[in-house]
């Protein structure tokens, strides 16, 4: 790499600089968590059954007794044949950290259209603990704007991320959050699509502290892989998992 070679004096000045730059983001993003957690909630009005590894379960089950629901609209369709890369390499992340988000009140599932079977072979060849579950009976990703009908892909006109686009697939990513009262009461209190689940993704901060960063010169995430195939040349995109 062509980059400027300085003293240690000129290094420091230019970096404490920059950390003053950092602080000032760091302050910002505080401010905007708050305000996160200040939105306004909507009650869940529907009564969503999936299918899990035992059997139906509904979106009450899967808050496992917490008051705090974290699900990954995983893009898997059910006619896909294998998961979303980049949803896999942000799943890729979650059962480290939920061994200790799960003692903060938050329990944490997967939910992909794909019949549970499909989504019971893709885990497994993964090796991935977390729950997952199909809502293939279901309105729920449908409802939460990240899988679309066929009359909206053939129109190319669909909600997605708080805006009408041409989703030009069945499947895009996203997360929500949900809170359980105690009396059983659930509410939606957030969702995030396309990019905003880049703050789940412990191996992109790694990356952004270095000096090729993401490395990516011609489009978002080309270089991510399914993590068993990264010896392979296969293009990274979510299109590619699609039949």
């Amino acid at each position: 790499m062509d980059h400027p070679v300085v003293s240690r004096e000129e290094w420091l000045k230019a970096r404490s600089v920059h950390l003053e730059a950092e602080k000032a983001l760091t302050r910002q993003r505080d401010k905007l968590f708050q305000a996160r957690r200040a939105l306004p909630w909507v009650r869940v009005e529907k009564d969503y059954v999936f299918e899990g590894p035992d059997g139906p379960v509904s979106l009450g089950d899967l808050f496992e007794g917490r008051s705090q629901l974290f699900v990954q609209h995983f893009m898997l369709g059910p006619d896909w044949k294998e998961g979303c890369p980049g949803c896999s390499f942000q799943a890729d992340h979650v059962d480290a950290a939920r061994q200790h988000f799960e003692h903060a009140d938050l329990s944490f599932a997967a939910v992909a259209r794909a019949p549970y079977e499909k989504i019971a072979a893709f885990k497994r060849r993964m090796g991935w603990t977390f729950p997952w579950v199909s809502s293939f009976g279901n309105d729920f990703n449908y409802d939460y704007h990240v899988s679309f009908r066929a009359d909206e892909l053939e129109r190319g006109e669909a909600l997605y991320n708080y805006r009408t686009i041409d989703p030009g697939i069945d499947e895009l990513p996203g997360v929500s959050v949900f809170y359980r009262d105690d009396g059983g009461t659930i509410y939606h209190t957030y969702s995030s699509y396309a990019r905003g689940g880049e703050e789940l993704t412990g191996a992109f901060n790694f990356l952004d502290m270095v000096p090729k960063g993401r490395n990516e010169p011609d489009s978002i995430m080309q270089w991510v892989r399914h993590h068993d195939r990264y010896d392979e040349r296969a293009p990274s995109a979510c299109h590619s998992a699609a039949e």
